[in-house]
């Protein structure tokens, strides 16, 4: 008997599109002979609909227009008519523990971490406050919300300049896929782009600019995480923004990354202590800095529902580690139904 799916595609987030892209990669790959999937798109203004379409009408966005094959989505989910809900949703209501908790409510098991990881890892800057608790190296940062900020921004620009020299990141807590996300270079650029950060969240974290090789680590599994070869980021633009990670075709994927054996290990081992501490289950891409100077290496971020596209890492670090990417579906959703069992 086959096991029943329902992939999960779309959301309200700012990164709607690069769902699409990444569902329709899982849609293609995953083994038809062993699951009944059914793909569910969820629309920006938040409609949900069983879709039983093209997979290519989902990566371009054209599903929303095929009417004849639009059914209510959320009835198979509270009639539990699926054994696992692999939610390909990045970014807010989607990766921020929203679906996560819906899914747990349903008692359906749920690909990747579960209420709390999913939101923990979403907030950048509670995954900072986490993490500096159990010395995991990361980059210094100034962190506010935009009450704060309001009330006297002279003199948050004024704790950013004494504490941080430039350059500087600045970025939303809670948004993925670089959205919101600038460099700057000066005080002006600063103003400029926290102003832009606020468009997307209350909370913002201006982070120390690392001359930095940017290596990311794909982690699988439960209890006993493994950690996949490291590979490394080339970006065709100053820093890996998002038309740098969708769009241009310069950017690089280095795998693995241009380490040594030693640094390419000890990435491995932080990746894998990381994954344990934020309570992360079935998968997460951990995110690093290594300094070109030093090779320090800082925590950047996690990502509890990283990127399926034909070109994201997370599956192409695990094809090179061994495990291709149909074989990756079928693990998360293995790891998945054992963790239903043991949570209930």
């Amino acid at each position: 008997m086959k096991i029943k799916v329902a992939v999960l595609f779309g959301g309200q987030s700012t990164e709607h599109e690069v769902s699409r892209c990444s569902a329709a990669s899982v849609l293609k790959n995953i083994n038809a002979g062993k699951y009944d999937v059914y793909p569910i798109g969820i629309t920006k203004d938040g409609k949900w609909f069983e879709y039983k379409g093209s997979y290519d009408k989902i990566e371009d966005g054209s599903w929303e227009k095929d009417e004849f094959y639009k059914e209510d989505g959320y009835r198979i989910l509270f009639n539990n008519e699926v054994d696992v809900i692999f939610p390909v949703l990045h970014g807010l209501y989607g990766e921020d523990g929203t679906v996560q908790g819906l899914c747990k409510f349903l008692n359906i098991p749920c690909v990747g971490p579960s209420v709390l990881s999913s939101a923990l890892c979403m907030d950048k800057v509670y995954t900072k406050y986490l993490l500096d608790k159990f010395n995991i190296p990361q980059a210094d940062y100034v962190a506010f919300n935009k009450y704060e900020y309001a009330k006297d921004k002279e003199s948050y620009i004024k704790a950013i300049n004494e504490k941080l020299p430039f350059p500087v990141f600045i970025k939303p807590s809670n948004s993925g896929s670089s959205v919101g996300i600038t460099k700057a270079h000066n005080e002006n650029e600063l103003k400029a782009g926290i102003e832009e950060a606020l468009k997307y969240d209350s909370r913002i974290l201006v982070e120390e600019g690392i001359n930095a090789k940017e290596v990311e680590v794909a982690v699988i599994g439960n209890e006993n995480p493994e950690a996949s070869i490291p590979g490394e980021i080339v970006p065709a633009k100053e820093f890996y923004d998002y038309e740098a990670k969708y769009s241009n075709s310069n950017s690089k994927l280095l795998i693995p990354a241009d380490l040594s054996e030693t640094k390419l290990e000890e990435v491995r081992n932080i990746a894998k202590k990381v994954y344990t501490i934020l309570d992360c289950e079935g998968m997460s891409r951990v995110d690093f800095l290594v300094d070109k100077d030093t090779s320090k290496i800082y925590l950047n971020e996690v990502n509890t529902i990283p990127g399926f596209t034909k070109i994201s890492m997370y599956p192409k670090l695990w094809e090179k580690s061994g495990l291709p990417y149909d074989k990756l579906i079928d693990k998360l959703i293995e790891l998945a139904l054992l963790k239903n069992k043991k949570d209930r």
